[in-house]
């Protein structure tokens, strides 16, 4: 397998930054966090041997700047973009597209934005804390983070959010069990850190405020797979994929892993995302 072509796609207040692999339907790939394109280099090569697979970063993250740093982020605003590559990249037909963590965010939304456009979505534990009965209290933590991030900065912010995600009474998570990394990760974890501000200052609060237009999803949840890690069972991240399937009668899907069992469990995350796409 030959390396991705890479393109640069101008969209309202930024440029994009994407990568195209192999041929067939087209798979658009929208990464959660910080991670952009390069969180799902451990998939993407193997669904290319059969779809046209699309990751990109994020308006604001790694390699696609915005054109007012400063620019307040809108979830609408991030599936415009990925409708835009849409656009550009199957013009005519419907496309399978999969979300992860706040990416899944996205996915939802344009799903219920431009569904004519969507064949279906794959949303692996969107973070959609508004929809939950225990709403405020997921308010108050991101208040928490928020009021962290402009007193002691980004570090401290991550270490409050991270576990404000746990499940309660979990383990806290060792921090130099992440040091010793090999080179791709360890150039990944940095970019990873470098955009965390960011993140934390403008993604987190707009997205996990979000909530879906419940009534139109559940009107198009034939062509929504609704799934979680199989290691993340009662963390926040987890809890809104579970309301959802709940609600609307549709099986939750578990992955390898946690919530984020993209990176921990690559080939086997790729073996099931390749079975729920093809069912």
């Amino acid at each position: 397998m030959t390396g991705p072509t890479l393109g640069r796609l101008r969209v309202d207040g930024a440029t994009l930054h994407y990568e195209v692999r192999g041929r067939g339907p087209l798979l658009l790939l929208i990464p959660g966090g910080t991670g952009g394109a390069a969180s799902f280099d451990g998939v993407a090569d193997d669904l290319a041997a059969d779809y046209t697979v699309a990751s990109y970063d994020p308006r604001g993250l790694s390699r696609s700047p915005l054109d007012a740093p400063e620019a307040a982020q809108r979830v609408a605003q991030h599936a415009d973009d990925g409708f835009r590559l849409l656009e550009l990249l199957s013009p005519d037909k419907p496309a399978l597209v999969v979300g992860c963590s706040s990416g899944a965010i996205v996915a939802l939304h344009l799903l219920t934005s431009h569904p004519e456009r969507i064949e279906r979505v794959v949303a692996h534990e969107p973070p959609l804390v508004g929809v939950l009965p225990d709403a405020a209290e997921h308010h108050a933590l991101l208040a928490r983070v928020q009021d962290t991030l402009r007193r002691d900065g980004p570090m401290p912010a991550a270490a409050e959010f991270a576990a404000g995600l746990r499940r309660p009474g979990a383990d806290p998570v060792d921090a130099r069990a992440v040091t010793d990394l090999p080179p791709q990760a360890a150039a990944r974890a940095e970019r990873t850190m470098a955009d965390m501000s960011y993140f934390l200052g403008r993604i987190v609060p707009s997205f996990m405020a979000y909530v879906p237009d419940m009534d139109r999803l559940a009107a198009l949840s034939d062509r929504l797979v609704l799934a979680g890690g199989a290691d993340s069972r009662g963390e926040l991240p987890y809890r809104p994929a579970a309301f959802l399937a709940e609600r609307y009668g549709t099986e939750l899907v578990h992955f390898p892993g946690g919530h984020t069992g993209l990176s921990t469990h690559p080939a086997e995350f790729g073996e099931l995302l390749r079975k729920v796409l093809d069912t």
